[in-house]
């Protein structure tokens, strides 16, 4: 990307990509999404993709048309990966404007605008042939899996599943205050990212070499919904949608290099390299500081509470387990390992709606779950002869066990 706005010697540029790589590869946020099993890592990957898709060279006819799909069909996939890649079909659909009053099946309006409704017709279409990643969801819930999340077999839970209303209510339900401190937040986590010198080198490249072309109108974009998305929506990891923010500041951190060196060098050769060199050795230094933090190979907190937790588990008990981290390990330990079968591991907050409630069903047969509505409560007493733990995991674990209330007789 960097190459396509400094055309003039394109390959002296290679250093203002690799700072680019090296900025947002290894900012801590970046980072600690990488080396765990989430959707970010892959989201930032396809809005890279995205955005290099619009300013690669497409001159041909079948070039162009090639580029259309390939572009439709990744945002399409995208979507299915996380729902708010929707926030950036602006980006493709508005690209299909240009200044070419010459260009076929256009629509001309003000002067030598037009719009290739062609080329938007086939990235719409594409993008459609993408969608059907989605197919796979009813697919996969009809296998019967233990973990089956909205268990989309039906209209309504598909839709349920695919729209996100589960996290709708809180979407933009902050406090002015709230979102102050939010929007104050989101400015020191990019300073935290890339540091004073990879803050100062990006906002060159936006403010003092910024030109009129696709990928800087896109990555502004990309950062602008980004940022306001992470801040109006109320939930504890909302600060994750600012990856694709960190991306794009990260390309321009590669464009202020490459405007830097290419400024430096027509004075002396040797000043733009060495800049560029300075800034990478600054960028990896910095990866020191947060090192301790991201290493998570000696990170054993998962392995030693689920291992806790079965150990102390009595015989047959149903495991009550609240927050995400004492779910996932537990269900890991019981789905993937296959270890304690006998227990009827629970989560707690998702017991409220009818697909977990099904799930369960299908999962522990033997299991009386009450509905339509069962707390923690009714599912003890409907099942007074096992013996119950309630479990989380916050600073540490927390394991209660408790002896049936009715248990059998020998």
């Amino acid at each position: 990307m960097t190459r396509t706005l400094s055309p003039s010697t394109p390959n002296q540029y290679w250093l203002a990509g690799l700072a680019s790589g090296l900025s947002f590869g290894l900012s801590p946020l970046v980072w600690s999404q990488a080396v765990i099993t989430e959707v970010y890592a892959l989201h930032s990957l396809f809005v890279a993709l995205l955005l290099y898709l619009l300013v690669i060279d497409s001159s041909s006819d079948f070039a162009h048309k090639r580029n259309d799909r390939i572009l439709g069909l990744t945002f399409g996939l995208a979507m299915g990966n996380h729902l708010t890649t929707l926030l950036f079909l602006p980006v493709i659909l508005l690209s299909t404007i240009s200044r070419k009053p010459s260009a076929p099946h256009g629509i001309h309006w003000m002067g030598n605008w037009h719009l290739d409704s062609r080329s938007m017709v086939r990235r719409l279409a594409w993008l459609g042939v993408g969608l059907l990643v989605y197919l796979t969801l009813p697919l996969r819930a009809l296998s019967k899996s233990p973990v089956n999340w909205g268990n989309p077999v039906s209209l309504q839970g598909f839709a349920w599943l695919v729209s996100g209303k589960l996290y709708q209510g809180q979407l933009f339900t902050l406090s002015l205050p709230s979102i102050m401190e939010r929007a104050r937040a989101v400015v020191a986590l990019i300073l935290q990212q890339f540091g004073i010198p990879g803050l100062t080198v990006g906002l060159i490249g936006l403010i003092l070499f910024f030109k009129p072309v696709r990928l800087y109108f896109g990555t502004l974009w990309i950062l602008v919904v980004s940022s306001v998305f992470a801040i109006g929506f109320a939930s504890a990891d909302a600060f994750m949608y600012m990856i694709p923010a960190f991306l794009c500041f990260a390309i321009w951190i590669g464009m202020g290099l490459a405007g830097i060196m290419d400024t430096t060098s027509r004075r002396m050769h040797i000043i733009g390299p060495l800049i560029g060199l300075v800034l990478i050795l600054v960028l990896v230094l910095q990866t020191g500081k947060a090192w301790r933090q991201l290493d998570a190979s000696q990170d054993q907190r998962a392995e030693t509470f689920g291992k806790n937790v079965l150990s102390l588990a009595p015989d047959h008990a149903i495991v009550f387990a609240k927050g995400d981290r004492a779910v996932f390990a537990l269900w890991y330990f019981q789905y993937a390992l296959h270890n304690r079968t006998d227990l009827a591991v629970l989560a707690t907050d998702l017991l409220q709606y009818d697909w977990y409630q099904l799930t369960l069903h299908s999962v522990y047969p033997a299991l009386n779950v009450p509905g339509p509505y069962p707390f923690a409560e009714t599912v003890v007493v409907a099942n007074s002869e096992r013996p119950v733990c309630y479990v989380q995991y916050i600073e540490s674990a927390e394991i209660s066990c408790f002896p049936a209330r009715n248990p059998k007789s020998p």
